[in-house]
């Protein structure tokens, strides 16, 4: 056999028993090829690694992700910005990771794809080894240890924070987990956001969301949410119908990855622009119902009682 572009050594890892952790291999036999190598690598041995303004690089933005009765949905923006410009109008920033599991990421583009890349191959690297799936949760800490490893990348001002979700087969339920810089791993409740527009994400969830939701009403919610964080954020990008481009939406159930078709996520995403040519403002969230009865017995009272005077 003959010698590669790393003289051999690339060949000869690959015939030697080792682990069934794909990263853990490259980090023994090509390190340089690990996502944030190339930086480690510019800034050289020694180099400091305090905090800095980063180049203005393409920077993806907003994801949110929720459980529903079925599963769990990830969707996400198509705009990545560079600055105050935007790079790109459709970037896809949500993918399938395995069949029961999905990966978003916001922050550095060019960073996040590789994360993306190397996590797939982790879990198909590990499947094909150990003949059987990581649990969610491994996969989950698999993840954190990616994102560990780029601390010298996110001290120079390359971040990149990834959010994962997937089905899990032991439950039967969705399950989401979000990520800091420093690669610590948080399981969500019913739903989380990322990216500069997650703040307005997050606050249209809370007034949107409900439990055990349709699979429908959770793209609803979604498109909703997105929609609410490009209302705000400049990062963000609504649904562009003269383009065509539409928030791509993930969903994963017992049934697998499943994301849906540019048609599919266009009809959610025009019924929600037609809605908020109404009501700009978006959906109003119900009050609960014992609230809404006390408000209305009150009202009730008011009128009688103004009735009464009135008479008198």
């Amino acid at each position: 056999m003959g010698t590669d572009y790393l003289g051999g050594q690339f060949t000869a890892a690959c015939l030697s028993v080792g682990t069934s952790s794909f990263a853990d291999f490259l980090a023994t036999s090509a390190p340089g090829l690990l996502p944030g190598a190339m930086v480690a690598a510019a800034a050289g041995p020694g180099a400091q690694t305090a905090a800095r303004p980063a180049p203005d690089l393409p920077h993806g933005t907003t994801i949110v992700a929720m459980d529903f009765g079925g599963g769990v949905i990830m969707a996400g923006d198509r705009r990545s910005t560079a600055g105050s410009m935007i790079a790109q109008r459709d970037i896809e920033k949500v993918f399938r990771s395995d069949d029961f599991s999905c990966v978003g990421i916001a922050g550095v583009a060019g960073i996040g794809l590789e994360f993306v890349r190397l996590f797939q191959l982790e879990l198909e690297h590990y499947e094909k080894l150990e003949g059987r799936t990581l649990s969610l949760d491994g996969k989950a800490n698999r993840l954190a240890a990616f994102v560990r490893g780029n601390i010298g990348g996110a001290m120079q001002g390359l971040v990149v924070v990834p959010l994962f979700a997937g089905y899990d087969e032991d439950t039967g339920k969705g399950r989401i987990f979000s990520y800091d810089v420093g690669g610590g791993p948080y399981e969500e409740r019913r739903f989380h956001a990322i990216g500069s527009g997650s703040v307005f994400a997050h606050g249209s969830l809370k007034k949107l969301y409900t439990e055990d939701m349709a699979e429908a009403d959770a793209i609803t919610v979604g498109m909703h949410a997105l929609y609410d964080a490009a209302d705000d954020d400049s990062a963000t990008g609504g649904p562009d119908l003269t383009r065509r481009i539409y928030p791509v939406v993930a969903v994963v159930t017992g049934d697998g990855f499943r994301q849906l078709t540019d048609d599919e996520a266009g009809e959610y995403a025009q019924a929600v622009v037609t809605e908020r040519m109404q009501s700009p403002s978006g959906p109003i969230a119900p009050l609960r119902q014992g609230a809404a009865s006390k408000s209305g017995a009150s009202k009730r009272g008011a009128s009688n009682s103004g009735a009464s005077n009135s008479g008198a």
